[in-house]
């Protein structure tokens, strides 16, 4: 596939402004003016850049509860994601929704969800709609490892088969279900093998490379777009952080965090525009410093933005009619 210069620029300047966002987020958590949870995407950045990199407007994106970076990704602004994590008004969900719920429906961004696994019945009716309508649009639904253990997941999965629906499922393993890690969770430990069960074409990738997730979801969007039914990824991932921000890590030691931070997805896409005469180290250095000015924008316009008017308690609640 043909990727112009732009395209490979705008993938790095996305990565990097994730992962900014993430770390300026952890910083104003430990400040405390972001409560609540906050799961941050720090190490995974190569995942949702390279399948949403691949998508076309018409198609779905639904992820679940570390959704920042998906955010980022589908075309919200660095001052929408940091306003909705202080629960300003001028937030992507007004505010309301915090870390865990960002969502943008005119960007085809229908949320992050919490619940674990709950969103994948969601992602099969989505699908179900476009395929009723005669659409050509493809619901990518990313999940975690975690969530292939959840009944939620076998009520989905199956049925998209069972209905040869347009939907890209994607795991995004990260090797732990919060503290636990998959072998100790999970029957199989290549996730992939579960959806041999319901008989659902399939593949594992480097999720610490953008560029082969992108040809990857390519790849699947063009055959489930041609009417062969669902198919799915498995990306093989590793998040930096803890779980969530009161996560003690003592699960893992330091050792093994810093074997996947030797292959970190930046570094390594940097190495490669740079080797590859794609983009000069110039040139990416100021992608750097632009992402820098944009964070910085980003938490001064959140920190000075209003807080949600009381009555804000009342609207949003329900569907209106006509």
């Amino acid at each position: 596939m043909t990727i112009e210069k732009q395209d490979y620029l705008n993938m790095y300047y996305e990565m990097v402004l994730i992962r900014r966002v993430e770390e300026r987020s952890a910083e104003l958590y430990q400040q405390g003016k972001i409560g609540g949870f906050l799961h941050l995407y720090i190490g995974q950045e190569a995942v949702s850049t390279g399948l949403i990199a691949a998508r076309q407007p018409q198609d779905r994106v639904i992820t679940a509860y570390r959704d920042h970076g998906v955010a980022i990704n589908c075309g919200l602004s660095a001052d929408e994601v940091m306003a909705e994590l202080l629960g300003k008004a001028t937030g992507c969900s007004k505010g309301k929704g915090g870390s865990m719920h960002m969502a943008d429906v005119e960007k085809n961004f229908w949320g992050g969800h919490a619940i674990v696994g709950a969103h994948l019945p969601i992602a099969a009716g989505m699908a179900l709609g476009d395929q009723y309508q005669g659409n050509d649009g493809v619901t990518i639904c990313m999940f975690g490892d975690g969530a292939t253990n959840i009944g939620f997941f076998h009520e989905g999965v199956n049925l998209s088969k069972v209905w040869n629906l347009p939907v890209l499922w994607v795991c995004e393993n990260n090797q732990y279900g919060m503290g636990t890690a998959v072998e100790r969770a999970s029957a199989v430990s290549e996730i992939v093998q579960k959806f041999k069960g319901y008989d659902i074409p399939g593949e594992r990738v480097d999720g610490m490379d953008v560029l082969a997730v992108y040809q990857a979801a390519s790849n699947a969007l063009a055959k489930i777009r041609s009417g062969a039914g669902p198919y799915f990824l498995e990306i093989i991932t590793y998040r930096y952080r803890g779980h969530s921000m009161g996560d003690p890590e003592r699960y893992r030691d330091s050792s093994e965090i810093k074997k996947w931070q030797a292959d970190d997805p930046i570094g390594k896409f940097r190495q490669h525009l740079i080797s590859e005469s794609i983009a000069s180290e110039e040139e990416l250095d100021a992608i750097d410093d632009k992402v820098e000015q944009e964070v910085a924008a980003a938490v001064q316009f959140a920190e000075t933005s209003p807080d949600p008017a009381p009555e804000e308690l009342f609207t949003d609640v329900y569907a209106e009619e006509g």
